[in-house]
């Protein structure tokens, strides 16, 4: 009987990048309190966009 789930894989270095910069940019603002117009408002949802991206490179082959 085969196992259904999911297969993930490794993010590619662009997904990886880009999840990276928003994460260090939302904690940035939030801890070291520098201002950035459009992260300062909406640091919680920078932070989840950068996980979503990263989540998402690794559910789909070739993001």
């Amino acid at each position: 009987m085969a196992r259904a789930g999911y297969w993930l894989s490794p993010p590619t270095k662009v997904t990886f990048i880009i999840s990276l910069v928003l994460v260090i940019l939302a904690l940035l603002v939030h801890y070291a309190h520098v201002s950035i117009p459009l992260v300062s408002a909406h640091v919680f949802e920078t932070l989840l966009i950068g996980y979503l991206v990263l989540l998402i490179g690794n559910l789909f082959r070739g993001l």
